[in-house]
């Protein structure tokens, strides 16, 4: 099982510390290191010093890491334009040397929407949809060619579809928990399926459903990579779990039931059983991004442990 980093900096992170656990992802051994995309923190934290733009601060990391993957847990669609965002996302491909996975989502955070002036249109599962045919169809265009596109809500003409990506095909995350049209559009554009804070049942009862629509679409269930995101809390003895999740304000009991807490051993425990029902990568919502230690004791008891 790959075991990535997934970061929320909007509670307070600037882009030094985003650095630190960037470079502690890779020097740990972690497969990649990902941010959310949102610019108004959540909840009691006071979001200081202020937001950081997620592509901003991937292009900065693609220079100054080697090996990790990076990317985001999703890309907000309402707040680029797709046909920008094609151009953003590339470029930093090539700046890390083809190292960029593309999670996009539909944007959902109606407040940091009206904090920041930006438009928050009523349907966006269908601009979703428009957005994953532009930015895909920008890139797959070859060199030399033109894209068009014409939807209900972009369109596109005579575009020389450039920059294009270092990789040949960037990989594309969708997620969610949408029981119809979140499977179908996995089945038609993702490379990879994420659920985000999922139980074990709600988890496998969504694979299935995007299984069975990569089937319907023509595509190997198995070609797709299914893959959670869930909170993690881990300490070397009770103590410590519970220092831990009290500097991130939370219950231990509460986090062993919904995320990965506890020991080292219960941790690999749980993250078996999400193995079991299709997953093969976790996204390890890291809330502490001070405490390093918590890393290094993920990669030197946990990681060894997944084969």
């Amino acid at each position: 099982m790959d075991l990535r980093i997934f970061t929320e900096p909007q509670q307070g992170a600037d882009y030094d510390t985003l650095l630190r656990v960037a470079r502690a992802t890779e020097e740990l051994g972690f497969d990649a290191f990902f941010r959310s995309d949102h610019y108004l923190r959540m909840g009691s934290s006071d979001g200081l010093p202020g937001p950081t733009d997620a592509w901003i601060t991937l292009a900065g990391l693609a220079r100054e890491t080697k090996r990790i993957r990076l990317g985001t847990l999703m890309t907000a669609g309402t707040f680029r334009l797709p046909g920008v965002l094609a151009i953003q996302v590339a470029q930093v491909d090539q700046m890390s040397g083809g190292r960029v996975e593309f999670g996009l989502g539909a944007g959902w955070f109606e407040e940091e929407h009206t904090a920041y002036g930006i438009p928050f249109p009523k349907e966006k599962f269908g601009r979703l949809e428009e957005q994953l045919a532009v930015v895909t169809g920008l890139w797959e265009t070859e060199v030399g060619k033109t894209f068009s596109y014409e939807g209900k809500y972009y369109t596109l003409a005579d575009s020389p579809a450039l920059p294009k990506p270092a990789q040949q095909k960037i990989p594309v995350l969708v997620g969610g928990h949408g029981a119809t049209r979140t499977p179908r559009l996995a089945a038609r554009y993702a490379d990879e399926f994420n659920i985000p804070f999922a139980s074990l049942a709600d988890t496998e009862r969504q694979f299935g459903r995007v299984r069975a629509a990569a089937e319907e679409a023509g595509r190997r269930a198995d070609d797709l990579v299914y893959s959670n995101a869930l909170v993690v809390c881990v300490g070397k003895d009770d103590a410590e779990v519970a220092r831990r999740a009290a500097a991130i304000g939370r219950d231990v009991e509460e986090l062993k039931a919904n995320g990965l807490a506890g020991s080292p051993a219960e941790v690999v425990e749980k993250l078996g059983r999400y193995a079991a029902v299709g997953s093969s990568r976790v996204y390890l919502q890291v809330l502490d991004l001070d405490d390093l230690d918590h890393l290094e004791l993920i990669s030197a008891q946990v990681a060894p442990q997944l084969g």
